[in-house]
């Protein structure tokens, strides 16, 4: 049976990125497929999970397809942000959350609460692309800037779309003079550290804040979630805020080239972002998958503004009632086809070595 995306998308039904009624920003084509041969339904039930915004648009695919095949399951994913994502499945109220950055210590050692039988967190690499620098400059659809002046502009220091600053990147541009307003996320958010990271990695002088979930720069104003930063980029001329890809693509948001000290300024695309995670090493021990990403990166070709969605559950001591379909869905996410969608909608697939290693910790979940 083939399932589109119209008649599977209803309020109540299934995961809700974004509440009934409101603005759609998903990243996905007009007609989606969700049918496919030989998906492995684990037991019936209803699985809670929540957390991280930037994969919203992958989980709305992977949670249609999965229920679109498995017809007796229901998947309710919400996306309230890596930070909420994360003390619900602390607090034990959700078999796993989305999260765009690392569990803390103190953290992996509270989830031994949540874990029974010894069991602990762990990270499962699932989804990665690049975190996109939106604008909303009437007359200049092509800009270029560099980790030092996003630095400036995101702490409020470069104040002016024609500043000397951006101006020098962008020799041929009408620059006007109008005021810049930095848009940043108000919730805990893993966009945001891995944004204020590339910050903090590659224009240290320029950016003294730590990288954090929570927001540390001076100024700007706040929104709620990446389509709230969506939204305010639309609404505001002279806008510039950070966002998935996928977010900016189906909205029509032009995007910033960053200037990384490569031959060539590097956009944010798919191909671009794989790149970058092709370079990431695995640094977690005792079956964590936790990645070290280089956001100072030179190589051509390699976009270093990239995030990574880890699902995090628990290695042993899942709740019964639910690991059966815990273990099918996250198989079913990391497996070949779960995969493979995810080039469609503005994603980059984890790379082979990688993926192989998420799939070997899922099917030992126990």
């Amino acid at each position: 049976m083939k399932t589109r995306l119209g008649a599977v998308l209803a309020c109540g039904a299934l995961v809700l990125v974004t509440a009934c009624g409101t603005d759609d920003n998903s990243g996905l084509p007009g007609a989606v497929d969700f049918s496919l041969d030989g998906l492995h339904c684990g037991r019936t039930g209803t699985l809670l999970a929540s957390g991280s915004s930037a994969q919203a648009n992958a989980m709305e695919v992977w949670v249609n397809t999965y229920q679109a095949n498995c017809e007796d399951s229901q998947i309710n994913y919400k996306a309230t942000g890596s930070g909420a994502g994360v003390q619900e499945f602390l607090q034990g109220t959700t078999a796993f959350a989305g999260s765009d950055s690392l569990l803390t210590d103190s953290e992996i050692e509270e989830s031994r609460s949540v874990c029974r039988d010894g069991g602990r967190a762990i990270h499962l690499p699932m989804v990665a692309g690049p975190v996109a620098i939106g604008f909303n400059l009437p007359g200049v659809d092509d800009l270029v800037l560099d980790a030092p002046t996003l630095a400036l502009i995101f702490d409020s220091r470069v104040a002016r779309w024609n500043d000397p600053a951006i101006a020098e990147l962008n020799p041929d541009a009408d620059l006007p003079d109008v005021p810049i307003t930095p848009f940043h996320r108000s919730d805990g958010s893993g966009t945001t550290d891995n944004f204020t990271s590339y910050l903090h990695a590659s224009a240290p002088d320029a950016w003294p804040h730590e990288p954090d979930k929570a927001w540390k720069g001076h100024g700007g104003q706040s929104a709620d979630g990446s389509s709230g930063l969506v939204g305010m980029v639309q609404q505001n001329v002279g806008a510039i805020a950070y966002f998935e890809l996928s977010y900016a693509h189906q909205n029509d948001i032009s995007t910033v080239r960053v200037d990384t000290g490569a031959s060539e300024p590097v956009e944010a695309t798919v191909e671009n972002s794989s790149n970058a995670i092709a370079e990431a090493e695995v640094t977690g021990t005792e079956g964590d998958l936790a990645l070290q990403l280089d956001y100072a990166t030179r190589e051509e070709g390699v976009y270093p503004i990239v995030l990574v969605t880890y699902e995090i559950a628990c290695d042993r001591g899942n709740a019964p009632e639910t690991l059966d379909l815990t273990r099918a869905f996250l198989a079913y996410m990391a497996g070949e086809d779960g995969q493979r969608a995810l080039g469609e909608i503005d994603y980059a697939p984890i790379s082979g070595d990688i993926i192989q290693q998420v799939r070997q910790r899922v099917d030992a979940m126990a």
